[in-house]
């Protein structure tokens, strides 16, 4: 008999309706970051706000969004934004919300001193709950080192040392994401766009090349036309007085190309 597979209907997989409970287990990290950070005092980042404008998306998704990329080493805010769109974990924190990236980036750089305290002691928690491996947060080679520990018997002392210590590399990770950010205006580059117009430049310069090419030949000539009535007169003396006249013999004109390398041709020289 021939062997049998599972096939499936890409078609009903499509309408199918999924149950994010269903994809999140309880000791998800996404699930930890929105209950702690629903206990932070985020009153100094909602002072800020003014009491004029649109409705502003809430503090608290968009801290969860920043802390939960920083931990699955997600820095750009447009893959944020696209996270919110294509992944369970981001669409769960951002409530089916999808910030742009500008809303996100501007969230960044706006309370970006906030922020570090902020993420310092949401690892904090996640560390002593014993929720998150912070050692094994890792994003281009950069790990951070503290000790996860499923105990909460933490002395006052290992607490204040694990804090120095995550403070500096949270530190080093919002910087990461700043420079992420700034890598944005290369990601909206339109690159056929961008081709076309060095295309058309390289086309201008090589029409420009040619041109100076043509006149470089032209005044060439001229000079070769001279050059060698002078050498002609030369020759036509020393036959008649068989001496050599005074002065120096004619220099040969040179052929400069107006090319890349500017190259230099020298004619041969036609007289004695």
């Amino acid at each position: 008999m021939p062997r049998k597979f599972k096939t499936v209907d890409y078609g009903m997989i499509l309408k199918q309706t999924v149950s994010i409970e269903d994809c999140l287990p309880p000791s998800h990290l996404a699930r930890f970051l929105v209950e702690v950070i629903s206990q932070l005092d985020l009153g100094s980042i909602y002072n800020e706000y003014g009491a004029k404008g649109g409705i502003a998306i809430a503090p608290e998704i968009l801290l969860g969004l920043l802390i939960y990329g920083y931990a699955t080493g997600i820095f750009s805010s447009r893959k944020i934004e696209l996270a919110t769109h294509e992944s369970i974990p981001f669409r769960y924190i951002a409530g089916n919300l999808h910030p742009d990236h500008d809303t996100i980036a501007n969230f960044r750089s706006r309370f970006l001193e906030q922020l570090e305290e902020l993420f310092v002691q949401v690892l904090e928690m996640a560390v002593l709950a014993g929720v998150l491996q912070v050692e094994d947060i890792s994003v281009d080679g950069t790990k951070i080192h503290a000790d996860a520990s499923k105990s909460k018997a933490v002395s006052h002392k290992r607490l204040e040392e694990k804090r120095v210590q995550l403070r500096m590399e949270v530190e080093e990770l919002l910087q990461m994401g700043q420079q992420a950010d700034r890598a944005k205006v290369l990601e909206s580059i339109d690159i056929p766009a961008e081709i076309d117009r060095r295309n058309k430049q390289l086309d201008n310069l090589a029409e420009a090349q040619k041109a100076l090419q043509h006149r470089a030949r032209e005044r060439f000539e001229a000079e070769q036309a001279k050059y060698s009535e002078k050498m002609a007169e030369r020759n036509a003396y020393i036959e008649q007085t068989g001496r050599k006249p005074r002065g120096r013999v004619p220099a040969p004109p040179f052929l400069r190309l107006a090319t890349k390398t500017n190259t230099i041709l020298p004619t041969p020289n036609r007289g004695s």
